[in-house]
């Protein structure tokens, strides 16, 4: 359970990271490419949140 809090803080710790980048720097290619990683990085921790959840579960 820890692993997932710890995740989920540094997840979000990222994205308020590139937000305040985004908001500073109000390019729109750099803007496209922060949201390209944010998507990506909330893809990923889906997907193996889910993984761990059904790995433990069988």
């Amino acid at each position: 359970m820890l692993d997932k809090i710890m995740a989920i803080i540094a997840l979000t710790t990222m994205i308020t990271f590139l937000a305040v980048v985004a908001w500073f720097v109000p390019d729109i290619d750099l803007i496209i490419v922060i949201s390209l990683v944010s998507l990506l990085a909330i893809y990923d921790f889906w997907r193996t949140l889910r993984e761990k959840g059904n790995n433990s579960n069988g």
